[in-house]
């Protein structure tokens, strides 16, 4: 069971690019995030203005852990550089930790 996520809030670096954004995010980014030790699924989800977009990673360690895999990724080189994404400013990064679960 996944105890941990990872909420990044990014979004084109214009509004022509938006595909290429998608294109980027579907082939080749999400790949790479699940090819890291512990990090299980990605959901993406759309700003109600369309501006920006939410990715919901599902990670089943610690929050230490995961940031420590995905740092070693980053510095392995086996994370792509971003394609058509805003850098300035740049995207939104905040883990999560499971506090509680209620299930209907």
């Amino acid at each position: 069971m996944a105890t941990t996520l990872l909420l990044v809030e990014s979004k084109p670096i214009a509004p022509q690019r938006v595909d290429e954004y998608h294109k980027w995010h579907e082939q080749i980014h999400i790949p790479e995030m699940l090819s890291v030790d512990g990090f299980v699924s990605a959901r993406r989800w759309r700003a109600d203005n369309g501006e920006s977009f939410v990715t919901l990673y599902e990670i089943d360690t610690d929050v230490d852990t995961a940031r420590a895999n995905l740092k070693a990724a980053l510095q392995g080189g086996q994370m792509s550089k971003p394609v058509a994404v805003e850098t300035q400013p740049p995207p939104v990064m905040r883990y999560l930790s499971l506090v509680d679960e209620t299930i209907a």
